[in-house]
């Protein structure tokens, strides 16, 4: 018998590529049918628009089949998940008098597997923590030299660090490891908890020369130690829990992924590890429909779609984590800044700009320094002065407050920035827009009295609602964290605060979730978690009460008293950064942004260069309507001016031939319902106008 050993437990293609020759037919196909005749226009709500994204359409052909006896539909496979939609002339039976509707649903979402989590079930999280000490098994049976440092469950499953210098893991010991683990799983070892003295877990890791284990062990504080025993074979240090055998694992719903490299501890000066990364579900199909969605999240990955859409780009040459915003990108960016600002304004708040450094005394008194040293970038040196480049905004607004003295009278005051921080974050951190050295923050502080606390709070909900759903996110997960041992401020302030949290959320009817003692040290907080597209959550908007930063800048109101008091102050962010947001919504809609957010929303595609000057006027007259509008300017034929304006994702396109030249029209197609007729421009322009200012879709009328 082998000698113990121990361990520590603890997204379907982007674009259909048609021919060229298939797109030509098509288009000229569309083209000869809806000279005939046009369907009329209507709205789609964006929101509505947004709950679709990523599943499959069905409204071109449930249309279809409608249809169907009228004559013959051909459908080819599109862009969007739906098709392009080719009807026989005697379906578009002359011009209709358009009309305008505001469609709730068209099209059916396709409803995924909903996968569980380790926080709702209780057995997928066993079953991963033991697929983490069955892998660290099978390792040390395949390379008996490799030392184990740590292995915990995460949320996708789980993983190792291991330290084997002599004998490097490589991509094709995976199979041989998972190999190992299905042996494992097949003898059906019981997994048996015991409880050991300190000096005797000293003494076992000892005998067995698993010197990462010692550290582990020194930074356990509780007693009794508690091993888990797999089989006769291999223990570990591990508080559980774990599933009985394991047989119990369900070894066709185990995989193992990659390797990557580690730190020990985290640490940069330490030993380099060696991190086997797997994934563990409850059944076959968990394990399917975790895999389609890596796959769709693949397709939908906001760092391949921001370059292809020419939207961003982070430039090496300028340093890791930095931001350029391309023309199109920068579109968007004004336009979902100039939307949040005006909400703002209308919503009480008034607008502050603040500097990008200040002194270094006005970090150590607002305690960054101490706290978040780590995160912040080295100080400069200006005229023998120390200056901080700023990584927060907080700080900006309390010196605005303290700018002269307040009365009651004029609380609650509400001050909103989109200020930009840097943050240092070590290279290997860096992730697209969702991880950068440089972002800009939605930052909001209200400075209030005690009594208008639950009424302000009710309002940033509002606030948080109005914004997220203009961009289609209407399902959130909702924690509201509580105080922790460690705090300042009195329990008077932290109960009258944590009620008025509750209070809040109550009234606006949300459930949440109560993390007790999570809260931080200055003041309990509400988190908001938006769900995309796909169904993945992503941490978005927070709402913090802040006890610490008054006192420590000495701000003052003088109550009705006449006697001087500290404001209560709330710090709120609904989309957390614009660089994140961004990301975020880049990959919930896979880059296929509605109407009024699309950085171009009409593409004109003259068939020959003959047609290029109309389309150059109706492109004039498109932008003094305030529409994004442009002429294809390449000398590619119409298919490939198709297939272009598809790839940008460009929501509506119009094609001009001599047909709509004569007749002052255009053959409009929409990345959501594909072609759908001809227009009159004029009456094109101005529905595409008004869907752009209601925030919903063109559509054909049924």
């Amino acid at each position: 018998m082998r000698r113990k050993r121990s361990c520590t437990g603890s997204l379907s293609a982007s674009v259909g590529l048609v021919s060229v020759a298939m797109v030509l037919w098509t288009a000229l196909a569309f083209r000869a049918a809806s000279a005939r005749g046009g369907l009329r226009l209507g709205l789609s709500t964006s929101a509505s628009r947004g709950a679709r994204v990523g599943s499959s359409s069905s409204s071109s052909s449930s249309r279809c089949a409608r249809q169907g006896q009228a004559g013959l539909h051909r459908i080819l496979h599109a862009g969007r998940g739906g098709a392009i939609t080719v009807p026989s002339n005697d379906v578009l039976q002359g011009p209709r008098r358009m009309t305008r509707v505001h469609s709730t649903e068209t099209k059916e979402q396709q409803k995924p597997l909903e996968l569980p989590t380790n926080e709702n079930s209780p057995n997928l999280l066993r079953i991963r923590h033991t697929s983490a000490h069955v892998m660290a098994m099978a390792v040390q049976r395949l390379f008996p030299k490799a030392q184990v440092t740590i292995g915990p469950w995460i949320d996708s499953g789980f993983y190792y660090d291991f330290h084997n210098p002599e004998q490097p893991f490589q991509e094709e010991d995976l199979k041989k490891i998972k190999k190992e683990m299905e042996k494992i799983i097949k003898q059906n070892l019981p997994l048996v908890r015991e409880e050991v003295s300190r000096e005797e877990a000293k003494r076992r890791i000892e005998a067995i020369n698993e010197p990462y284990k010692l550290e582990i062990l020194d930074s356990i504080k509780t007693e009794p130690i508690t091993i888990y025993h797999i089989g006769e074979e291999w223990w570990d240090l591990c508080a559980g829990p774990h599933v009985e055998s394991t047989g119990k694992l369900p070894r066709n719903a185990i995989e193992l992924q990659s390797i990557a490299g580690a730190y020990w501890r985290g640490d940069e000066s330490r030993e380099m590890l060696q991190r086997i990364y797997g994934t563990a579900w409850e059944s076959k199909d968990q394990l399917k429909a975790y895999k389609d969605l890596l796959a769709e999240a693949k397709r939908r990955d906001h760092r391949v779609l921001g370059p292809k859409l020419d939207l961003f780009s982070i430039q090496e040459d300028a340093g890791g984590g930095l931001v350029f915003w391309h023309p199109k990108g920068s579109t968007m960016r004004r336009l979902i800044e100039d939307f949040w600002k005006d909400l703002h304004v209308k919503s009480g708040y008034e607008l502050l700009y603040t500097p990008h450094v200040a002194h270094l005394d006005l970090w150590k008194t607002s305690g960054h320094f101490d706290f978040y040293k780590e995160g912040m970038f080295d100080q400069m040196d200006v005229e023998g002065q120390e200056y901080q480049i700023k990584p927060m905004n907080c700080p900006f607004h309390c010196l605005v407050y303290k700018d002269r003295l307040r009365s009651y009278r004029e609380l609650p005051i509400r001050w909103a920035e989109l200020g930009t921080v840097y943050r240092y974050e070590r290279s290997g951190t860096l992730h697209g827009l969702m991880r950068v050295r440089g972002f800009t923050q939605d930052d909001a502080h209200i400075f209030c009295l005690p009594e208008q606390l639950e009424d302000e709070l009710v309002g940033v909900l509002d606030l948080t609602e109005s914004i997220l759903s203009r961009f289609g996110f209407k399902n959130y997960e909702i924690n509201l964290s509580t105080r922790p041992e460690k705090s300042v401020g009195s329990d008077d302030i932290w109960e009258r605060a944590e009620a008025a949290l509750k209070g809040a959320l109550e009234r606006k009817g949300w459930d949440y979730t109560v993390d007790e003692g999570g809260g931080a040290f200055y003041g309990p907080k509400i988190d908001l978690k938006i769900k995309d597209a796909i169904g993945r959550t992503w941490q978005c908007s927070t709402v913090q009460c802040d006890f610490n930063l008054p006192e420590r800048f000495d701000l003052e109101y003088v109550s009705k008293e006449s006697v001087k008091q500290r404001p209560i102050m709330v710090h709120r962010a609904i989309f957390g950064s614009i660089e994140r947001f961004f990301g975020i919504l880049t990959e919930s809609t896979a880059g296929d942004f509605p109407v009024w957010l699309a950085p171009t929303q009409l593409k004109l595609l003259p068939v020959t260069e003959d047609f290029r000057s109309y389309c150059n006027e109706v492109r004039d007259k498109a932008r003094k309507l305030g529409i994004r509008a442009e002429v294809d300017q390449s000398a590619d034929r119409l298919g490939k001016q198709i297939r272009n304006a598809e790839m940008q994702k460009v929501p509506v396109v119009a094609v001009v031939g001599q047909k709509e030249v004569d007749g002052n029209q255009l053959a409009i197609r929409t990345r959501r319902d594909g072609d759908i007729g001809t227009y009159d421009t004029e009456q094109l322009l101005a529905e595409l106008t008004k869907a752009i200012e209601e925030g919903a879709e063109l559509q054909p009328s049924v």
